[in-house]
């Protein structure tokens, strides 16, 4: 390099410094506070179908409050989709940095990849970020008069449920009607009976009408007129009916409690450089401003503060089980839904 080009290189770099102070007075001459060094980001959210509408609300809170925090914007890119089909997608190779299911089996495809932690169900409230229960809906005044799972084993009654294979929300279906039968046979005979329980299973699907890949499909078509009663979440049919479409309501005596878990990919999020952020997201979840938009859309806060403030609006079952009545996931994967499980013997009626 000659000398001018030096003494041109030195003179460029004078008056960027003396720039660079110049920006760090403010007119007056005091210090000016300082811009937030964080770039703006994106998160991506892999979510189930069933949780859309809350999340409408619920991002555009998280959104504010990070900005006010940190300086930061979050834009967020969405995708809903049956759990089982978006817990797939992410598997392989759809690079969300949040996701959020129907249930924990989900989540434990992400950890079988290396995609997702083991523990994240050590974290705040199990992992799980809502709960819900299965209830039966019915066309308004309920024409058929049905009470519980046994109506609908009625012949004059077609049922609606989504798809097991691609729904989470299904297999939550699945596992009340299953559990609904064992509570029966054990009140009739002291203990559980697995085939007493399939058979009221099979008694029910043998009038399934339809069944659709997802819980909002199924809602689609019971609500253009197919079936006479979907099985479903309560928290479904209380938006629904909050947006004005006309539901009755029916809680099983017996019936299951629903858990929806959140976490962070990991993987994904780290090669985005937006865990921190993913990390605030899955923690807003858990926090009172966003279990009340939850409440809202008609989901059970597991926030204790929150679950008390909406207590009348959930009615209680006489009778509700959670999944460890069935005997935990991993035994409700191998006895229900295995190639050669009680669903699949059901469906091929054997």
């Amino acid at each position: 390099m000659s000398i001018f080009k030096r003494l041109g290189a030195a003179a460029l770099l004078v008056s960027l410094v003396l720039a660079a102070a110049a920006c760090g007075k403010s007119e007056s001459g005091t210090a000016a506070a300082p811009a937030s060094s964080k770039a703006d980001i994106t998160l991506v959210i892999g979510a189930y179908s069933v949780a859309k509408d809350a999340m409408a609300d619920i991002i555009p809170a998280f959104k504010a409050e990070w900005k006010a925090k940190t300086g930061q914007t979050v834009a967020f890119q969405e995708s809903y989709e049956a759990s089982g089909t978006q817990a797939r997608a992410i598997v392989g190779g759809f690079e969300a940095d949040v996701a959020l299911f129907a249930m924990e089996g989900d989540m434990d495809k992400l950890v079988q990849a290396g995609l997702t932690d083991p523990a994240w169900k050590k974290g705040a409230d199990g992992g799980m970020v809502t709960r819900s229960i299965v209830v039966l809906g019915t066309r308004s005044g309920n024409p058929l008069g049905i009470g519980g799972f046994e109506d609908l084993t009625r012949p004059d009654v077609k049922v609606l449920y989504p798809n097991p294979k691609t729904s989470g929300g299904a297999q939550w279906d699945i596992n009340a009607i299953y559990g609904a039968g064992l509570k029966r046979s054990e009140a009739e005979t002291g203990h559980k009976d697995a085939a007493a329980a399939k058979r009221f299973l099979a008694a029910v699907h043998k009038n399934i009408e339809s069944m659709d890949k997802s819980g909002r499909a199924s809602m689609a078509a019971f609500e253009y007129g197919v079936g006479d009663v979907i099985v479903t979440y309560e928290n479904e049919l209380l938006a629904r009916i909050a947006q004005g479409v006309k539901y009755d309501i029916v809680v099983p005596e017996s019936t299951i409690l629903i858990e929806n878990p959140a976490a962070v990919v990991q993987r994904n999020a780290d090669r985005h450089g937006v865990r921190e952020a993913a990390d605030a997201f899955v923690a807003f979840l858990h926090g009172e401003k966003a279990q009340e938009l939850f409440a809202e859309h008609g989901f059970r806060p597991v926030s204790a503060t929150v679950a008390a403030k909406w207590k009348e609006k959930f009615q209680e079952p006489k009778d509700l089980f959670n999944i460890g009545y069935l005997g935990g996931w991993d035994e409700v994967r191998k006895t229900l839904y295995s190639k050669r499980g009680i669903w699949y013997q059901v469906l091929s009626g054997t």
